[in-house]
């Protein structure tokens, strides 16, 4: 009989594990898709956020331009009318009713009292409450923020 042929078996070595850094060219630009995005949204909010501001002290600076109330009541309906055009090109030619009810048109009726009326007729009249504008005051300020899309 033969003796039996010994195989020589060698342990079977795995490669070694790729390491995680450099990461593969796919990781590379995902990082810099969400940078971009990072970037881009920060931009948009800095960006808002001055003309938020812009339009805040254009509305600010033009009442404080007024000298009495009844020249608050006009800048204010002078602004409005400057946003109207913002939302319908002829909405800044309205009188009377039919500008009241173009202001609240879609929206909360805001204007459909007294404030409305002192809104259509205070810059014409030679005496105007100044309770009654600072009333008027917020209402403005928030249509007029809305329609110049500041809101």
């Amino acid at each position: 009989m033969s003796m039996p042929v010994a195989i020589v078996l060698r342990d079977i070595h795995e490669p070694a594990a790729p390491s995680w850094w450099p990461p593969a060219p796919g990781w590379w630009l995902l990082v810099a898709v969400v940078l971009a995005i990072v970037a881009a949204v920060l931009w948009w909010r800095r960006r808002r956020r001055r003309r938020r501001a812009r339009i805040q002290a254009l509305f600010d600076d033009a009442l404080a331009a007024a000298t009495s109330p009844a020249a608050e009541v006009a800048a204010m309906s002078e602004l409005l009318r400057r946003a109207a055009r913002r939302r319908d090109p002829g909405a800044d030619r309205l009188q009377g009713v039919a500008w009241r009810a173009f202001l609240d048109e879609g929206e909360t009726p805001l204007f459909a009292d007294e404030v409305g009326e002192l809104l259509i007729e205070g810059g014409y009249r030679r005496e105007v409450d100044a309770g009654q504008v600072a009333k008027l005051r917020p209402l403005v300020r928030t249509r007029f923020l809305q329609w110049m899309g500041a809101r």
